[in-house]
């Protein structure tokens, strides 16, 4: 497990910024539960036999727990049992959800819990750990967020290694100030739906390492 040394800033990240994020979260979900109800309607009519999709990430100091978000693809195969391309599963619903970011919604169970914050970089597979740098692998030093310094500042149209640049600088400086920014300009991205996927693909293309 990557251990770099604890920066000065992780008084407000473990202990302020902890208290703020689980304050965000209650209200949160108190507030959007019929939004979050309704999705779940939604998604129930349009195909989606699962509402939920849930898949194990790398969290704070790489400890691994289970990301929970809406699913916006169907579990739709092939004669073979495999499944569809996610262009071919990705349903109209769903890319509606991406656009305006609710299918990120059950991540505030996530935040709740602790495993995840409301701004930090956000949590990738586990296949990917063994492909960082050391420098890029500080972003685990501090909790992934539902939207992060990445995400305002191009999201899946920018190149990993820009997204991971972006997430050790956030590592680097991150404060309550910083933090407020972010979510005003996630909600000015979220209005303007830009960055959501790469150029020419349904998804972001997986990291190689090299990217």
């Amino acid at each position: 497990m990557y251990n770099p040394i604890q920066k000065p800033n992780s008084i407000y990240s473990q202990i302020f910024k902890r208290g703020m994020d689980f304050i965000i979260a209650l209200i949160a979900l108190i507030v959007l539960m019929p939004i979050i109800l309704l999705l779940i309607f939604l998604l129930l009519i349009t195909g989606h036999r699962k509402f939920f999709f849930v898949q194990q990430r790398v969290g704070y100091r790489e400890k691994l727990f289970y990301l929970v978000k809406f699913r916006s693809m169907t579990e739709a195969k092939d004669l073979n049992g495999m499944l569809l391309s996610d262009e071919i599963r990705l349903t109209n619903f769903g890319k509606w959800m991406r656009k305006t970011s609710l299918d990120e919604l059950p991540q505030l169970f996530n935040v709740l819990k602790g495993d995840m914050s409301i701004i930090g970089p956000r949590p990738l597979l586990i296949q990917y750990l063994d492909l960082y740098s050391d420098e890029q692998r500080k972003r685990h030093w501090v909790r992934p967020g539902i939207t992060g310094w990445a995400q305002v500042n191009g999201r899946n149209a920018i190149s990993w290694n820009k997204k991971f640049e972006l997430d050790v600088w956030y590592y680097n400086n991150m404060n309550l100030l910083l933090d407020i920014k972010i979510i005003f300009m996630t909600i000015k991205k979220i209005f303007i739906s830009e960055g959501i996927n790469q150029n020419g693909q349904a998804t972001v293309e997986a990291f190689s390492g090299k990217n």
